[in-house]
């Protein structure tokens, strides 16, 4: 269920954010855009800073970047022996594909953006708050200063009244 892809229209589509890999059948990756071959820890590195990948099969053009990438997940989750609770793995084998494909598509994609906006949203009010009060110390000061005042201006015009 791979699609084919010409490699030279997709260079064409391609943004410059995105880095073109060949899959050789040596199972080593090979960055079009450093000339130089890759680990599957480099591409990740290279997703932590923002880049998005594309992986074609050298040889066929197939398009492997969804293949590549679950490489790179399922490594990750070796290393930290836990990606996905056992009782959903079970449960995704016991459906099958479609199940799969529908949950990633339809819910835990947009539940991954709201949590990232969410996430962000809430990044940027705590540090507006951070900014509010630092103002507010200085508002603080301020107000300390001000019974001074009044206090001169009320003996100002006691001691104006009394004479």
């Amino acid at each position: 269920m791979h699609r084919m892809i010409d490699t030279g229209q997709q260079r064409r589509r391609l943004n410059l954010e995105t880095i073109l890999l060949k899959k050789y059948s040596n199972r080593r990756l090979y960055n079009t855009n450093s000339s130089e071959y890759v680990t599957l820890q480099e591409v990740a590195n290279l997703i932590h800073q923002g880049l998005t990948v594309e992986v074609v099969d050298a040889k066929s053009k197939e398009d492997v970047t969804a293949l590549i990438l679950t490489q790179i997940i399922l490594e990750e989750a070796r290393q930290n022996n836990c990606l996905l609770p056992i009782s959903l793995l079970h449960t995704i084998i016991k459906y099958g594909d479609n199940l799969l494909v529908e949950f990633f598509e339809g819910y835990l994609q947009k539940s991954m953006k709201n949590f990232i906006e969410y996430k962000t949203a809430t990044a940027s009010q705590y540090d507006k708050w951070l900014e509010l009060t630092e103002n507010m110390t200085e508002l603080t000061q301020k107000s300390l200063d001000g019974p001074q005042l009044y206090s001169e201006l009320f003996e100002n015009f006691f001691s104006h009244n009394q004479k």
